[in-house]
């Protein structure tokens, strides 16, 4: 049985579409817009556990991932 979990997904735009990173497994991947940037990251990251040996799902998986703001001056 297989179980669902959440990962970060990290997407900007770039000149000539959209970068999605997900920074728990150090995965990247693009697409046109938000919507193909999110599926093609998905499909990547599932990917990635369909091939991964233990190990490496191990030695990349950051559980400790923070996502928050910090205020800067800025002159």
């Amino acid at each position: 049985m297989k179980t669902v979990q959440n990962f970060t997904a990290i997407i900007e735009k770039e000149e000539d579409g959209y970068v999605a990173l997900c920074p728990e497994l150090d995965i990247a991947s693009q697409g046109n817009s938000v919507e193909e940037a999110k599926a093609n990251l998905q499909e990547a990251i599932e990917l990635f556990f369909e091939h991964a040996s233990k190990d490496e799902v191990a030695s990349r998986l950051k559980t400790d991932v923070f996502i928050t703001n910090v205020q800067i001056a800025v002159a």
